[in-house]
């Protein structure tokens, strides 16, 4: 196994200010761990980053196509969307057709995560509502399936409802843990949350894209839907959506709450998972950056967008540059050479 250093530092002036520790794992399709960092078998929960697994039982019900749902819905229904207008419009639409309405929601209301989004709300004076929290799309998939299945559409957020269940049982097909072994506890919307090992992250990710590879019809339709949909993933200046732009859709982006992050390299199905110690969003954008560059998946060279993330400036109340955000180190290409550092 490859052995890196993705730990990320803030800087101020020539120093040092603050660190963020990050663990991470790369996994072929074989399930075979090719690269890590720190522990890449960290226990932590997935949070949003299983979301493309959460839609798999209402597509294989056949639910999501009796709807008449298409590739929109997919992508919204995997997102942790930005709060935008048309994320809300499109969210709302779906619980029109399911004939439903935004109460009956599990997912609190939540400020638009992007930028654009908290700028229209705030400046329009619209009530923030159920349909701008980031997890919109999965909760209304979520009810689809709840009531596909002739299931009580209420309390499905919670653990031991079928809706639940049938998730959980979809992470530990796709993760390759048992079921039994799966941390289960509240995410931050409300549903269930599953906590497994790092490295089988990136093995779901890996034998997503895999399976998408070989013309399977449902990861291959979760795949297309957020790779052609990048918006829809994320929003305007959101991460995922840039990356996924930047590379044109040669990696597949998801991310999750407490520096968590998944992906999946499409053209060789190596999947990626990181997760910052601390739970620092700051620090997981460059440091999933970095990892990607390690795999030869991101070029040294990196498109503006990715290289402001990369080196993020930090900025004093008038505009000046004082420090930035950054991987604390270039990491070695391979174990032979060197193994990274540790503090």
């Amino acid at each position: 196994m490859d052995s890196f250093d993705l730990d990320v530092v803030v800087t101020r002036g020539n120093s040092v200010e603050s660190f963020h520790r990050v663990h991470a794992a790369a996994v072929d399709a074989c399930d075979t761990l090719l690269a890590g960092a720190r522990d890449p078998e960290l226990l932590t929960f997935w949070r949003s980053c299983a979301k493309p697994f959460q839609v798999i039982p209402l597509l294989e019900s056949g639910g999501f196509d009796a709807l008449g749902w298409g590739e929109a819905e997919l992508a919204i229904a995997c997102a942790s969307h930005g709060g935008e207008p048309e994320h809300v419009a499109l969210v709302e639409s779906m619980l029109r057709s399911l004939g439903l309405e935004e109460g009956d929601l599990a997912c609190g209301p939540l400020d638009p995560l992007s930028p654009r989004g908290a700028k229209i709300a705030r400046e329009s004076g619209v009530r923030i509502k159920r349909t701008h929290n980031n997890c919109s799309g999965k909760h209304t998939a979520m009810l689809a399936l709840a009531q596909h299945n002739g299931w009580s559409i209420k309390g499905y957020e919670r653990a031991e409802h079928p809706v639940q269940q049938a998730m959980l049982n979809q992470v530990a097909l796709w993760t390759g843990v048992r079921p039994s072994e799966i941390d289960v506890a509240v995410d931050g919307c409300g549903a269930a949350v599953f906590g497994l090992p790092l490295d089988h992250m990136a093995r779901a990710y890996a034998r997503l894209g895999a399976a998408a590879a070989r013309g399977e019809e449902i990861p291959a339709r979760i795949v297309n839907a957020m790779t052609r949909n990048p918006f829809l993933v994320g929003g305007t200046d959101r991460f995922d959506s840039i990356l996924m732009e930047e590379s044109e859709g040669r990696i597949l982006s998801k991310v999750g709450a407490e520096g968590v992050h998944s992906a999946v390299i499409l053209d060789s199905s190596i999947g990626v998972a990181v997760k910052v110690e601390d739970g620092s969003p700051r620090a997981q954008y460059p440091a999933m950056i970095r990892f990607l560059q390690d795999l030869d998946a991101l070029p040294e060279h990196l498109p503006p967008r990715l290289a402001e993330i990369l080196h993020r400036p930090i900025r004093n109340s008038r505009g000046d540059i004082v420090g930035e955000t950054t991987v604390r180190t270039s990491a070695p290409r391979s174990s032979d050479r060197a193994t990274a550092a540790i503090v």
